[in-house]
């Protein structure tokens, strides 16, 4: 089973315009994504999904595998979707370029999931949720059946009395032809209302089983992001 870790970059975002090529600690923030990727057990390799020149620029100087993409991708699932299409692989992991710190171990139990034949896309969330992020729009929420599938998702905030809802982290991992089928359906009245993309995938029947850890890694929304312990 060949595993491959496609990283959609985009580089207009915004609310933290040319986000991915910002420097933490001397690195553009994408590079750290690539290199963490790079650092798992099970990953047969890594590319970047870009859609300008500014980008594979800058990643021909970390000497990182690019992959040309449209401009007009409605998410980055559709983005490396185009991307898969020149690549042989049967497992595509899609790794946010806005996650400096992903653990390279959380990608290897995303995908050991898919030992499991009935699989079809794998994501991950945090058991921890403070009462801060229970408030934050920017911080998906996940609820989950009694085996571990994702049965909805939210941003809006939440009593912390309420329970039952887990950080969602922006990593997923797809069976290629369930990518494939994926990208067929267009967008959902769900993923259209919600701004949340695995919208389309229940709202089409496709289950999402997810790997819950004790902490997912942040996502960069804000430079305020990168300046918070939360």
């Amino acid at each position: 089973m060949k595993t491959v870790a496609i990283i959609p970059a985009r580089l207009h975002s915004t609310r933290f315009p040319k986000k991915i090529l910002y420097l933490i600690d001397e690195k553009p923030m994408v590079v750290h994504v690539y290199e963490n990727a790079k650092k798992s057990e099970i990953i047969d390799d890594v590319f970047v999904a870009v859609d300008d020149d500014e980008t594979i620029k800058e990643l021909k100087k970390w000497k990182i595998k690019t992959i040309m993409t449209g401009v007009d991708h409605v998410s980055g699932t559709d983005r490396i979707y185009e991307a898969s299409k020149t690549i042989n692989a049967d497992i595509i992991v899609n790794v946010q370029a806005d996650e400096p710190f992903i653990d390279h171990n959380l990608i290897d139990l995303i995908v050991k999931e898919f030992d499991d034949e009935s699989i079809e896309i794998v994501t991950a969330a945090g058991k921890s949720l403070n009462a801060k992020q229970l408030n934050d729009y920017n911080t998906v929420k996940v609820m989950l059946d009694s085996d571990r599938f994702a049965t909805t998702f939210r941003r809006d905030p939440i009593e912390i009395e309420a329970g039952g809802y887990y950080h969602h982290s922006g990593i997923y991992a797809y069976r290629k032809d369930i990518l494939e089928k994926f990208t067929s359906l267009g967008q959902s009245i769900n993923e259209k209302e919600f701004k949340l993309e695995q919208f389309r995938a229940l709202d089409n029947g496709i289950s999402i089983k997810v790997v819950l850890v004790d902490r997912v890694a942040k996502g960069i929304d804000t430079l305020e992001d990168l300046k918070s312990k939360d």
